[in-house]
């Protein structure tokens, strides 16, 4: 199957997390070429052929154009699956492109299984296995669940993309950095979760006090979240926040694939879980297989001596 990957410049500069349509791409064996709106000085790392279209002209943002030229690339190279990150770009520009060229259009993707998509639903606690109706596809998947860690050195070839376009109503003026309600995980270097395993509300106190004595921040697995122990802006994963700490000590977390998406690129991961099969352990670099409020504890003794 022939794939476009949307690849994403902010300010720029290629999207870093635009990699994870690489890793995509290359999970499920698809040949595959990128199309992006942005700067020629700032290329993505890949070895498959870029259609680059430049920024200065057509702007980073804008979903009239940007839909403009992809319809045309797309009729140009029937391509039969269009992929884009599940971000503000994707949320705005698929469903265009999808009713454009005629395509189905499935939102979130975070794996495939057999030729149904499975995405997220009822706020994470159920997947849904979509089959398309519809020879084209415009696919959004979600940042995180795909990880692809590029060769630097790698470069492909790169075709300037240039096509005259309908004036659009909309201008791009500029990024705004959305102001953040309660705590800002994503800046945290060292962050210590707790989720199920921890047993009860009191003893989150402990992991809260392993989090301070370390410089760290609290966070915590959706279950925490739903039962009223912590607040939504400590939750970690796809429908909480998308996490990368030098750092991260997961304390009676299970691992489950949302979750994961939300922190697996931390750069050192420690697991605490009685279940030693438990699927956080398939990535941490160290597993411990105990209780966890107990190995908190232990741990807080140690640093404080």
């Amino acid at each position: 199957m022939s794939v476009l990957l949307i690849g994403e410049y902010r300010e720029n500069k290629f999207f870093e997390s635009a990699y994870d349509l690489v890793g995509y791409a290359k999970k499920y064996n698809k040949t595959f070429e990128m199309f992006a709106v942005g700067n020629k000085g700032e290329t993505p790392n890949i070895k498959e052929k870029l259609y680059l279209a430049d920024s200065n002209k057509y702007n980073e943002y804008n979903p009239v154009v940007h839909k403009e030229l992809i319809t045309a690339l797309v009729n140009k190279n029937n391509y039969n699956e269009i992929v884009f990150l599940h971000s503000s770009y994707g949320w705005d520009l698929a469903p265009r492109l999808a009713y454009d060229i005629g395509a189905s259009l499935i939102t979130g993707v975070i794996d495939i299984a057999g030729e149904e998509f499975i995405k997220p639903v009822m706020n994470g606690k159920l997947n849904a296995h979509i089959k398309p109706d519809k020879e084209k596809l415009v696919l959004t998947i979600q940042s995180g669940t795909f990880s692809y860690e590029p060769d630097r050195k790698e470069t492909g070839e790169i075709v300037d993309y240039d096509l005259a376009v309908t004036k659009s109503p909309i201008e791009f003026i500029s990024y705004e950095e959305a102001a953040t309600l309660g705590v800002d995980l994503s800046k945290a270097d060292i962050i210590v979760s707790v989720g199920r395993g921890i047993g009860k509300k009191e003893n989150i106190k402990n992991a809260e006090e392993l989090a301070k004595y370390l410089k760290g921040e609290l966070g915590a697995s959706r279950p925490i979240v739903d039962a009223g122990w912590l607040d939504y802006s400590r939750q970690v994963g796809l429908t909480g926040q998308t996490v990368s700490p030098k750092l991260y000590i997961a304390c009676g977390i299970s691992g489950s694939i949302q979750h994961l998406a939300g922190m697996k690129k931390s750069n050192y991961i420690i697991a605490i879980n009685t279940d030693k099969d438990a699927p956080i352990a398939e990535i941490a670099d160290i597993l411990v297989v105990a209780d966890a409020n107990e190995v908190i504890k232990e741990l807080t003794k140690l640093i404080n001596q």
